[in-house]
């Protein structure tokens, strides 16, 4: 699982401070889904931080993914053409990915959105574990975006 973040952006805030990307984070990691937080912020870009910033970052939100990437050279980002913050990749134990987009269908930074909301990465993860096809493979990500080296914005 590849979680794009950055904790400035109010999408990814939403699923932070309402505890579903923790829960998630929790309840996969427990049934041995490996869960990378990928952070491709450039130095000097809105959520670039260093090691001990996100180490006390995850403390405080009471996060657990099985490890955080810092990519602020934007490598892994490039390499799995992330565009936006939440964007979540799910890759099959086969090594194969087979999800990429939103985490749920309720593109807004409203966190009474996420009640209801359909969680893409649920049923991919369900589907991909049970050794089913994932019905949904792809969905248009949203969110801030990645904030990469030389980029505008």
């Amino acid at each position: 699982m590849l979680e794009w973040h950055n904790n400035g952006c109010p999408y990814t805030q939403k699923h932070y401070k309402s505890g579903n990307m923790q829960n998630l984070q929790k309840q996969w990691t427990a049934k041995g889904v490996v869960w990378f937080t990928v952070i491709s912020s450039a130095p000097g870009k809105q959520g670039y931080v260093n090691a001990n910033e996100e180490n006390n970052y995850l403390a405080k939100m009471g996060a657990a993914p099985t490890a955080v990437l810092l990519d602020s050279s934007g490598t892994i980002g490039h390499l799995y053409d992330a565009k936006t913050t939440p964007q979540m990749i799910v890759i099959n134990p086969q090594g194969v990915m087979v999800y990429d987009g939103a985490i749920d269908n309720r593109p807004t930074d409203d966190v009474k959105d996420i009640s209801g909301a359909r969680n893409y990465v649920n049923l991919a993860l369900e589907q991909s574990l049970a050794g089913k096809p994932v019905e949904i493979a792809a969905t248009r990500p949203y969110g801030c975006s990645v904030k990469y080296p030389g980029s505008w914005f």
